[in-house]
């Protein structure tokens, strides 16, 4: 029973964690856990007086009792047989409950906050300034990464504010401040600083914000995760050169990714080393962890479980000779020292933590249970950090983990007529995406179909590959120079790795966007998950021969693989079907539509690179868009449609409706456009002036080519874009009848003439911008025109039932236009 009471324990403060983000989520658990005792207690209760009251008519019945009965009624009750102790008392309900209730204020507790000296507080005193110049002294606190744009990046811990300037306006002198910092710097700035060097840096200080486009990446929650509420883009740095940089584990680490880069170079070495030390100690390119990443691969580049196993397997077999504790001591400096040089993550902890309880157990001489320990793991390291629960890295370590604990010995004996190591081939990778893609599912919104293949087929070169940069790591720390050469031998193997991911990241349908799953969706996948588990191994364990030889296991497998294709398809399908909207982006000066019609999808369209791979693709990710059946580019400026390639390479268009204006300034992109096009079988239909086109029920109607002025009739709602134009430009628009009234005016915030306005007459104004020209806002609020910005209102949604909604909460009265 003890081992039962610690699992209840331990799963109820699982639950008050998962629960705690939920407001009343914990008095809910409490009070479900004084019910469920009340419950308990008045059950166990009845049961004692229905098996007494039977025990004793049973026992009366006898003639000599009854006689004991009559003549000496103390022996007869002791006679009585004594009820058996219940096996799980009411008071265990009770505590479980007060633990969930413990664990979620536990968790707000420890739930990162600024404090009132965090220099976030700075741009809270300053009116919430984007525009906020500062000089900030402080530590290092990371080895500066390359981010997507091209820029250094490292965490700082702030100590003192220097200056102070807003608007060109000083605030303050001098002040001390604490916290952590996202700091960005141009790369060059970044080269050469290392962790623990104290540097001031003058820059913009902002606030992170939350995404203002649905399905998009949430930078400020991402920032909190790590107990940071504000980012720093740096100008200029100033340090002290004259110092030798401290010694560190960070430069064991840089001494293990220079000696596996030297011969191979990038991006071989450098996968080599993240495969090794894991992607937060090296930088990876992007393209090449974004290949992995699209077809299943990125565990390989997270140190964990395969990594610790290897090198604590290596300390037990040299010692072996020697007494346990030195054993331990051998293998817990091991464990340490990796665990410094790849960084403090949770799935590397979880691992370090695996490992020490095997060593454990070694010294005791005691045999461990698994899956004991890795529960065990997981509550100790989210007393340590319970807002870990809701890290994506820790759910997946622990998740994948699980699955090869219950689910290989099964797959294993489903195998046993392929020979074993074939067999573990199949069975480790498919228990692993078994037990994590439903979690997959609900953070990223797609699968990829090859993923099992590409990790059946990688999985050799990956064992090759870690095992041999490991030794070559361990030779680099001695012998830089033999260690270059060891990852040498490594070429081949990593080339083909890589000409691999890469082979079927180019497969048609390497992607499968399903859109967004519910909570509910997801409990009921891994409650699936968990009923399969329970067949095999209680009702139908794999240790029966006649079951382990039979094709019965099948019928479930495949009948719960069919409910849960369901549970994903019907809702988005159905959705889908039924669903008719239109959503403006928020990005600014870049005016992006997207018309989703009974599953037919419009984009009106694609801006820049940087628009079309973190705002536009995300979204129609989160949509489940897997096909694209017409798409118009409205303008012929080049940032407006840089973007349209990287579409093409990850959705199909169907038919590609362009702007028939000169396109001298992007001819290279439109060469691209068209030769993806012809690959896909898509047609390029260039748009005609007056001369209407149907997209499903929408209506869409070239008015004027440049600049450019497009009509579209949504419902029952005539839309107007309108591009960026000069006064002279709107006067010439108005002389040739370019436009016309509108209910809905969308265009970039820029001003408008009085004129063009009462020609438009909107009842609607929509700007893609982060501010609107405030003369064009007075004009527009003399014509009762409802006004929104997607800087503040973030993205903009119209359904024909609902109208416009916002996707941000905003305040209706702010006046700040500027």
């Amino acid at each position: 029973m003890n081992q039962t009471v610690i699992l209840i324990l331990a799963f109820a403060y699982l639950l008050g964690l998962l629960v705690g983000a939920i407001p009343g989520g914990n008095y809910a658990l409490l009070g479900l856990g004084i019910i469920l005792a009340i419950a308990t207690a008045l059950q166990q209760i009845y049961q004692q007086k229905q098996s007494r009251k039977a025990r004793i008519q049973q026992f009366i019945k006898q003639k000599e009792t009854r006689k004991d009965a009559l003549t000496d009624p103390i022996e007869f009750a002791t006679k009585v047989p004594k009820l058996p102790r219940p096996k799980l008392p009411f008071w265990v309900w009770l505590l479980a409950g007060i633990t969930a209730f413990l664990a979620s204020v536990y968790l707000q507790i420890k739930t990162p906050q600024p404090s009132l000296n965090d220099i976030s507080q700075l741009i809270l005193n300053s009116g919430n300034s984007q525009d906020l110049l500062i000089t900030v002294r402080g530590e290092v606190n990371s080895i500066p990464r390359l981010t997507r744009s091209g820029r250094g990046q490292f965490w700082l811990k702030v100590n003192q504010v220097n200056e102070i300037t807003n608007n060109n306006t000083p605030i303050a002198v001098s002040r001390d401040v604490t916290g952590l910092v996202y700091v960005t710097v141009p790369l060059l700035k970044a080269t050469g600083l290392y962790p623990g060097e104290s540097i001031a840096i003058t820059g913009s200080l902002y606030k992170p914000q939350p995404p203002s486009n649905p399905g998009g990446f949430n930078f400020q929650n991402y920032l909190a995760q790590q107990g940071s509420f504000a980012g720093l883009r740096g100008r200029y740095i100033s340090h002290d050169d004259s110092q030798p940089p401290p010694w560190g584990l960070w430069k064991i680490r840089q001494r293990i990714t220079r000696a596996q880069a030297k011969l191979l170079g990038v991006p071989e070495g450098s996968l080599l080393s993240a495969m090794v030390l894991g992607r937060l100690a090296v930088d990876l390119p992007y393209n090449i962890r974004d290949i992995f990443v699209q077809v299943g691969l990125a565990h390989i580049l997270a140190a964990s479980g395969f990594q610790v196993s290897f090198l604590l397997g290596i300390i037990l077999a040299i010692t072996q000779k020697f007494s346990p504790t030195v054993r331990f001591n051998l293998g817990l400096l091991t464990l340490l020292i990796y665990l410094g040089l790849t960084g403090i993550s949770p799935s590397v902890l979880r691992a370090t933590l695996m490992g020490l309880a095997v060593l454990i157990a070694l010294v005791t001489q005691r045999q461990t249970k698994p899956l004991s320990v890795l529960l065990m793991v997981a509550i100790l390291l989210l007393i340590v950090n319970p807002t870990w629960i809701f890290d994506i890295g820790f759910q997946l370590s622990f998740l994948a983990t699980l699955g090869l604990m219950v689910t290989v010995p099964s797959l294993m004996q489903g195998l046993n007529w392929m020979p074993p190591f074939f067999a573990s081939l199949i069975a480790v990778p498919l228990a692993a995406i078994i037990w994590t893609l439903p979690l997959q599912l609900y953070v990223f919104k797609a699968l990829c179909p090859y993923s099992i293949l590409v990790n059946i087929i990688a999985s050799p070169l990956i064992s090759i590959i870690t095992l041999g940069g490991m030794a070559s790591a361990l030779v680099s720390l001695f012998l830089p120079g033999l260690g270059s050469a060891i990852a040498q031998l490594l070429h081949y193997p990593i080339l083909g790795l890589i000409e691999t991911a890469d082979y079927f990241s180019q497969l048609p349908g390497n992607s499968i966007a399903v859109g967004s799953i519910s909570l509910i969706q997801l409990i009921v996948l891994y409650s699936l998950n968990l009923l399969i588990w329970a067949y095999f191994t209680v009702i139908n364990r794999p240790s029966n021969p006649r079951f382990a030889s039979s094709k019965k296991g099948l019928i479930p497998i495949l009948f719960t693989v069919t409910i849960a294709v369901l549970i994903v398809v019907v809702p988005s399908w159905y959705t889908k079907n039924i669903q008719f909207q239109a959503t403006i982006l928020s990005t600014p000066k870049e005016p992006i539509l997207v018309i989703e019609e009974k599953g037919k999808v419009t984009l009106i369209n694609s801006g820049s690179q940087n628009t079309a791979q973190f705002a536009v693709l995300p979204f129609l990710n989160a949509q489940g868009v897997n096909e694209i059946q017409g798409s118009v580019a409205t303008h012929s400026q080049l940032g407006l449609s840089i973007g349209w390639p990287l579409i093409l390479e990850n959705i199909p268009i169907k038919t590609f409706y362009d702007n028939p204006a000169p396109k001298k300034t992007y001819q290279a992109t439109n060469e691209v456009i068209l030769k993806t096009l012809a690959q896909q079988k898509g047609a390029y239909v260039p748009l005609k002036l007056r001369q209407p086109v149907m997209l499903g029920s929408v209506k869409i109607e070239l008015l004027n080519a440049q600049p450019p002025v497009i009509q579209f009739q949504i419902g029952q709602n005539t839309w107007t874009l309108l591009g960026e134009t000069s006064p002279s430009d709107q006067q010439q628009l108005i002389q040739t009848q370019s436009v016309n009234s509108t209910q809905v005016l969308w265009w970039s915030g820029e001003p408008l003439t009085p004129e063009l306005l009462s020609v438009l007459t909107p009842k609607i104004a929509i700007a893609s911008s982060n501010s609107i020209d405030p003369k064009t806002v007075e004009t527009l609020s003399q014509q009762q025109t409802q006004i929104f910005w997607t800087g503040r209102d973030g993205a903009l949604r119209w359904t024909p039932t609902q109208g416009f909604e916002t996707t941000l909460d905003f305040d209706q009265t702010d006046g700040s236009f500027l």
